[in-house]
Formats: structure tokens, sequence, C-alpha cells
């Protein structure tokens, strides 16, 4: 199986006043295709500026990144957005839903960056609710959801554009533990069922049991370690 994410000797420091400060320190990574990764390590251990940088919304000082066979730190700021959205879906700790849209309005949104008709876009977006088990709550607002079913609709959103890369930044830590659960057996479905690749930064080890495998990071510095699939 060959890899989706290729990184290769990856530094990234930040310029705090007169200090210089290397966030991370000399990464090496591959993650395959449809491997499902969870990414922990302490605050400030780097985990959030790696994942920002497998999707593409940060880019390393030194290294090499690849991704769906991309050199994606060669690319301009336009050049970035256009293959995110051709790649890579996002998932949030919070929802960043729009309030004054409907559940399939809001899943909608990432399509209106392509050249899809209006039926087109409402057929992906219908599609991808029921893949997440929310056809029935399809023209609810935000506020009309739970939690929960708030994270299912940014999941949809997430994959209506089928891209091959899921980036997950804490998706579970504003849920309940039945909740969390539910979206955890979602994201792992996703993975087994329809082969996405997904990394997901979360600080709770309950979560990382529903990964593939783990990987540790620590004061920028990558240690291997393994989880099991299934909890």
């Amino acid at each position: 199986m060959s890899d989706l994410v290729s990184i290769r000797h990856v530094k990234k420091d930040y310029q705090r006043g007169s200090e210089r400060v290397e966030v991370l320190h000399n990464i090496d990574l591959n993650i395959p295709e449809g491997d499902f990764v969870a990414l922990m390590g302490p605050s400030g251990s780097g985990k959030t500026t790696l994942l920002n940088m497998i999707g593409g919304l940060d880019t390393p000082t030194t290294g090499e990144i690849i991704v769906a066979g991309a050199r994606i730190d060669q690319m301009s700021s336009n050049q970035l957005s256009d293959w995110r959205a051709a790649n890579v879906g996002f998932i949030f700790q919070f929802y960043n839903l729009m309030p004054t849209l409907t559940a399939q309005k809001n899943v909608e949104l990432p399509l209106l960056l392509t050249n899809l008709s209006g039926s087109e876009r409402k057929q992906r977006a219908q599609i991808a609710l029921q893949l997440v088990g929310l056809a029935d709550r399809a023209n609810h607002k935000p506020n009309e959801l739970s939690g929960g079913q708030q994270q299912r609709v940014s999941i949809a959103r997430a994959i209506v554009s089928d891209p091959s890369l899921l980036i997950c930044d804490e998706p579970t830590g504003d849920l309940d533990r039945q909740s969390a659960e539910d979206v955890l057996q979602m994201l792992q479905m996703l993975n087994r069922d329809h082969g996405k690749t997904i990394v997901m930064v979360t600080h709770d080890p309950k979560a990382a049991e529903f990964a593939r495998r783990t990987i540790h990071l620590d004061k920028g510095t990558l240690a291997d370690g393994h989880g099991g699939f299934g909890a």
C-alpha cells in the first residue's frame, strides 16, 4: 500500500519577539493510504502544528511534505487553497457551522467551490447526510440539533467532496461520552468501509483506541506507538 502522506526532515520555527522557537524538530513520518492515525501529546508538543501542515493549513520552515502525490510545501497560498478543496476534509472540535443555514446548506458549502449545479450539490449533500445518519435532519438549523448531531453535520460537510484525507482536530473534545463514541464509530466506519485516510489529534486515550495506530509527539519530536483498531 502506497503512502498518502510522506514527511521528510520537517522543522517548524516561530518568531516570538526576539526569540526563535522551534516547534517541530526534524520530523519524518509516513502515513499509508487507508490508515487511521491518532496524534497524541501534551499541550505545546506540536501536534496541531503537524496536523495543520498535513492538511495544507501551515507550511514548514524546512523539509518536504508530500500528500496525495503533491509537494504541498512548495505551493503558493492559492495553490494550497485549491489543493485542500480537492483533497482534504476538515473536522474541528467546534463544529464551525453557519448558524443561519440548515444542515443541508451547511454540508453544501464546500461544493460552492466546484462547477456542480445546484441540484447536484443538493444530491451530494443528501447522500453525505444519509451516510452520517442525519437525512431526517436536513432542514434543521444548528441550534435545533444536539452537539453530537452538529458534529455529524460537520463530518458530512467534510466528506461531501469525497476527499482522500480527513483531518480531525479534537473532534470529540466538546462532546459527552456517548456522542463522542458515536462520532468515533462514524470515523472508524469512514476509514474501514470507505477507505478514508484519517489523521486525528486527540488528548483522549479512549478516542485514540478507535484509530489503527497512535503516534506520540513530545516537545516537537515523534515517538511512534501502536493502538488497536476498535474499542
